[in-house]
């Protein structure tokens, strides 16, 4: 089938917002001039920290405001990212961006709020999603109840979201988001925890509510850092009765030869301070090797394993439109066939742009954001357009 015919959006995770009433300004100021250098329409896939959340779903006038401000602007939101908590543009979010995980009521009551913001701000007739942490950060789980209490969590969510949709007619769905070292990071993790999820959703007589509310977000980056073949890993959750709610599109960098001397010099320059930037290698014999975050020391001397292994990805999101970046690489044939796969499914995610490096990204010279990301939004929408031609 073709995509859906909602605008293509991008995700304001980039920006920074911490209150409600930074959402006009930060629509004026980026969303509303990358949309004119565009020349068509896209869509906010807002993020706001809890804070703001908790601020704006404070009053329905606050609410009545927020939707306005995007009605005014010819604007619309159909998807929210509630996996940042806090404040995603502090000087170190590294891996405090997990917390609080599942099994934590902070993170239920986040969550739940953010369904009732986007309630408020989508269109009629439209669904909703709300991308969300894949359960925590595998080094923070110590209790061997971690699964099943986060999966109750979730259950309790999907109650809330039902009774949203009773109440509301807004039908808004949580999209987990699977990432390198996370709980759930692969596709067959993740496919095994909702087999079990559901499972439990069955004996408490609410399984029809679970898989009605919950799905996944399939974000490329990630799986293509996990060495995943993207056709394949999308086409395993329909198959296993699992809905992909939501798509991030994203690339990685790859680093093709580790040996090569300008390849791990450039390398170097994606060592920063502020965002967790998970590293994978593959060896010949298919094994994978991996590290938590990008250092300095390891890319002057990785261990010895790691030079054998070809090539390196790292989850640093890089614009979607660019093939290589001086001698690094992309994980942007990874993109073309996860949109492919995408293109093949009979229901249509949500689609998004999520670069949210771009304040990060090396290089000497200040980035233009709005030029970027309408970069990355003419690149995409070309892409799907060959999709829709190839599916005729």
């Amino acid at each position: 089938m073709s995509f859906s015919s909602l605008p293509l959006g991008y995700c304001t995770n980039v920006h920074p917002c911490r209150s409600a009433v930074d959402v006009p300004p930060m629509l004026d100021r980026h969303t509303l001039p990358v949309r004119k250098r565009c020349g068509f329409d896209i869509a906010a896939g807002l993020w706001l920290p809890e804070a703001a959340v908790r601020e704006a779903t404070a009053s329905a006038a606050t609410l009545h405001d927020l939707a306005g401000a995007l009605a005014d602007r010819g604007l619309t939101c159909h998807t929210l990212n509630a996996f940042p908590f806090g404040d995603f543009h502090g000087d170190r979010v590294k891996e405090t961006v997990y917390l609080p995980d599942w099994t934590e009521p902070r993170r239920l009551d986040y969550t739940l709020a953010c369904a009732t913001l986007l309630a408020a701000l989508l269109p009629e007739d439209v669904a909703g999603s709300i991308s969300t942490l894949p359960l925590g950060f595998k080094q923070h789980v110590s209790s061997r109840t971690f699964i099943d209490e986060a999966g109750d969590r979730l259950l309790a969510c999907a109650r809330g979201l039902e009774e949203l949709y009773q109440q509301t007619g807004r039908l808004v769905r949580l999209a987990i988001e699977p990432e390198p070292l996370c709980v759930l990071e692969t596709t067959d993790e993740t496919l095994r925890f909702f087999t079990r999820l559901f499972e439990r959703a069955a004996e408490r007589g609410i399984e029809e509510c679970a898989r009605r509310h919950l799905g996944v977000c399939y974000d490329v980056c990630h799986q293509a850092v996990e060495f995943e073949d993207a056709a394949a890993a999308i086409a395993a959750y329909p198959a296993a009765g699992v809905r992909i709610n939501k798509v991030q599109i994203s690339c990685a960098v790859e680093v093709a030869d580790p040996l090569d001397p300008d390849q791990r010099a450039a390398l170097a320059a994606y060592v920063e301070p502020r965002y967790l930037h998970q590293t994978f290698g593959r060896a010949a014999d298919g094994s994978i090797s991996s590290v938590a975050d990008l250092s300095t020391e390891f890319v002057r001397e990785p261990p010895v394993e790691w030079l054998s292994c070809r090539p390196w990805r790292v989850h640093y999101h890089v614009p979607v439109d660019a093939e290589r970046i001086g001698p690094l690489g992309t994980t942007r044939g990874d993109l073309k066939q996860a949109l492919h796969a995408i293109g093949r499914l009979d229901y249509a995610p949500h689609l998004e742009v999520e670069t949210y490096t771009w304040p990060v990204l090396p290089g000497a010279d200040p980035v233009d954001l709005v030029e970027g990301l309408a970069r990355e939004l003419l690149a995409t929408r070309a892409l799907i357009e060959q999709v829709n031609f190839a599916n005729l």
